[in-house]
C-alpha cells in the first residue's frame, strides 16, 4: 500500500464511493425516463408490460452474476475486478444508448446491469482491503450510503436529462463519469491482494442460473401459468444441483468454510428478512398515495423519498455505530426503528399529513440504514479474506433475492386479500330502479367501504413488512461481534489502518 493510501484511506474509497453511485443512480433513473424510450421505440401504452422489462432485466442482470463476479474478484485482485465491472458497465450503456429495438435495448440493460451489481460487493470487499476489522464500520456505511444516495437520485436526475435532452444522454454521460472514476481508481487505489484458486466456472453457470431464472419466475408470480412455473422449477433444479457442486467440488464456487461462520449464516437470513420488508414499504407507499390519499405519481414518489432519503444517513451513523460498540446493536436499533415506522404507517388513514407522515416514513428509512453496516460487517468479518469479495456478493444478493421474493408474495397474497376484502360489496354504478337519490346515497356509500378496505389492505401490507423486521431480529442475535472481528491475521498487517 502507497504511502499517500495509508494516510488517506477515505481518500482512496473516493472513486469506489462514485462508481457505487454512478451504479445505483443507473438501476432506478430509468423510472422517469420509460415514458421518453416507449415514445422513441414507437410502443403503445398497451406495451407498457414489455417496456417495463427494462427495469426488471436490469434487475435481472443485478443480482444473476453477483455471486460468481464476488468470487472472481477474490482470484482476479478486488481493484481489478472493479475496474472490469466499470468497463462492463460503461459498454452496456453505450449499447443502450444506440438501441433501436426495444427486445435489444431489454438485452443491453441486463448486459450493463452486470457490471452494475458487482460493484457494491467489491466495495465492500475494497474496505476490508484498507481497514483493519475494528476500522470498517464507517467506511462500509458509506458505501451503503453512496448505493442508497445513488437510488434516491437516480429519478430526479432522469428527470433532470430529459427536461433538457433526449433520453440517450442519460447513457452517453455514464462514459466521462465511469472514465473519470476508473481514472481515480487507478490512481488513488492501491493494487487489491489475490488469492489464486481454482474458479468454479460450472457452480457459478448454475446460481447465475438459478438467481436469473427466480427472478423471471416472480416477476409474474401474478400469473400461474406454465411459464411461471418453467421458470421457478428451473431455478429450484439449478439450486439444487448447484448444492450437489458444493458438496463436491475441490474449490467450490462458495466455499463451505464460509457457512460454518454462525455469524454469516445469520447475517444472510437477516439480510433476507430486511429485503422483503424493504420492498413491501417502497411497492406500498407510493401506491398508497396514488389510490387514496389523491397524490401524481411524482406525489408518491416524492412521499417515497422521505423514507429513502433518510437511509443514507442511518448507513453512516450505523457505520459510525459499528466501530464504538457490538455491531448487533445498531442492527437490533434499526429494525426496531423499521418496525415502528411500519406500525405507525399500518395506522394511516386519508388525513395523515406532516409532520407526523415525514417522521413516520424517515424513522423506517433511519431504521433501514442503521443495518447497512452491521450486516456487511457480521458477513465479511467473519471469514477469512481470501473469500471476503465472495461473502459481499452472497450478502448483497440475500437483500436482493428478498426484495424479489417480497415483491412476489406482496403481488401474490395481496391479490387474494384485496377480493376478499372486496366480497360482499355493491357495484359503484346506479342500478335498475334506483332514485337519483338512492343511487348517489349506496354509491357513497360503497366508495366509502372500498376506501376502507383499500385501508385495511395497506394497513396490512405494513405490518407484514413489520413482522418481517421483527422477525429479523431473531438471527441478528447471532451475529456474534469479537473486538477486531475474525480476520485476526489481516488484522496485524502493517499495511491495515
Amino acid at each position: 500500500m502507497t504511502s499517500s493510501s495509508r494516510g488517506a484511506p477515505y481518500f482512496a474509497l473516493a472513486a469506489v464511493f462514485a462508481g457505487v453511485f454512478i451504479a445505483a443512480d443507473d438501476q432506478t433513473v430509468v423510472v422517469t425516463v420509460l415514458p421518453q424510450i416507449m415514445l422513441d421505440l414507437n410502443l403503445t401504452v398497451t406495451e407498457l408490460g414489455r417496456a417495463s422489462w427494462i427495469i426488471t432485466g436490469y434487475l435481472l442482470g443485478y443480482v444473476a452474476a453477483m455471486p460468481f463476479i464476488g468470487r472472481l474478484s477474490d482470484i482476479w485482485g478486488h481493484r481489478n475486478t472493479f475496474i472490469a465491472s466499470l468497463l462492463l458497465f460503461m459498454l452496456g450503456s453505450v449499447g443502450v444508448a444506440l438501441a433501436t429495438d426495444i427486445n435489444w435495448l431489454i438485452g443491453l440493460r441486463v448486459f450493463q446491469a452486470l457490471g452494475a451489481g458487482a460493484l457494491v460487493p467489491i466495495a465492500i470487499a475494497i474496505v476490508g482491503d484498507l481497514f483493519a476489522p475494528e476500522r470498517r464500520g464507517a467506511p462500509l456505511g458509506l458505501v451503503g450510503a453512496s448505493a442508497e444516495a445513488g437510488g434516491v437520485i437516480g429519478p430526479l436526475w432522469g428527470g433532470v436529462i430529459t427536461k433538457y435532452l433526449a433520453w440517450q444522454w442519460v447513457f452517453w454521460l455514464n462514459i466521462p463519469l465511469c472514465a473519470a472514476v476508473i481514472a481515480l481508481t487507478l490512481w488513488l487505489l492501491p493494487q487489491s491482494p489475490r488469492y489464486p484458486a481454482k474458479m468454479d466456472y460450472a457452480g457459478g453457470a448454475l446460481i447465475t442460473l438459478s438467481l436469473a431464472a427466480l427472478t423471471l419466475g416472480m416477476a409474474r408470480i401474478d400469473r400461474l401459468d406454465a411459464l411461471t412455473m418453467l421458470w421457478l422449477g428451473l431455478a429450484a433444479v439449478s439450486l439444487a444441483l448447484f448444492i450437489a457442486r458444493q458438496r463436491t467440488a475441490s474449490e467450490p464456487l462458495l466455499p463451505r468454510a464460509m457457512f460454518r461462520a454462525r455469524a454469516f449464516a445469520a447475517a444472510n437470513a437477516s439480510h433476507l428478512l430486511i429485503g422483503g420488508a424493504l420492498i413491501i414499504g417502497m411497492v406500498t407507499i407510493p401506491l398508497m398515495a396514488n389510490t387514496l390519499l389523491g397524490e401524481t405519481p411524482l406525489g408518491g414518489g416524492l412521499l417515497l423519498l422521505r423514507m429513502t432519503a433518510a437511509i443514507p444517513v442511518g448507513a453512516v451513523i450505523g457505520g459510525i455505530a459499528c466501530q464504538r460498540c457490538d455491531y448487533r446493536l445498531p442492527a437490533a436499533l434499526g429494525l426496531l426503528l423499521a418496525a415502528l415506522g411500519f406500525l405507525l404507517m399500518s395506522g394511516w388513514e386519508l388525513d395523515i399529513a406532516d409532520p407526523w407522515l415525514t417522521v413516520h416514513l424517515a424513522t423506517a428509512g433511519l431504521g433501514f440504514g442503521l443495518l447497512i453496516a452491521p450486516i456487511a460487517l457480521a458477513a465479511t468479518n467473519s471469514v477469512g479474506e481470501e473469500v471476503r469479495g465472495a461473502a459481499a456478493a452472497l450478502i448483497t444478493t440475500m437483500r436482493v433475492v428478498g426484495m424479489t421474493l417480497g415483491i412476489a408474495a406482496l403481488t401474490a397474497w395481496g391479490t387474494g386479500r384485496f377480493d376478499a376484502l372486496i366480497a360482499g360489496i355493491g357495484a359503484p354504478f346506479a342500478l335498475a330502479g334506483e332514485t337519483p337519490q338512492q343511487a348517489q346515497a349506496r354509491i357513497a356509500e360503497v366508495q366509502q367501504q372500498l376506501t376502507e378496505a383499500g385501508l385495511t389492505l395497506f394497513g396490512d401490507f405494513f405490518v407484514v413488512a413489520m413482522a418481517l423486521c421483527l422477525a429479523a431480529l431473531l438471527p441478528t442475535a447471532f451475529m456474534a461481534w469479537r473486538k477486531g472481528g475474525a480476520d485476526t491475521d489481516a488484522r496485524n498487517r502493517p499495511d491495515k489502518v
